[in-house]
């Protein structure tokens, strides 16, 4: 059976959890960003969704080549 994770990766992947495990209850917690940066991620969501539910004109641009070609 082929290893598909390297010993040096898998040690990587442990620390890796475990520092995200315990900064958390080390750090000071912060304030909330402001209303205004609250919105970026749903703006950012909201332009992928009408991207991915947009018409595709990928068979609008292949008759205008066919000319070309």
């Amino acid at each position: 059976m082929p290893r598909y994770y390297s010993t040096r990766s898998i040690m990587f992947m442990v620390v890796l959890t475990l520092i995200l495990l315990m900064l958390p209850p080390v750090l000071p917690p912060l304030p909330p960003p402001p209303l205004c940066l609250l919105f970026v991620p749903v703006m950012i969501m909201s332009v992928l969704v009408m991207l991915a539910l947009s018409p595709s004109f990928q068979d609008q641009l292949l008759c205008c080549m066919a000319p070309l070609l």
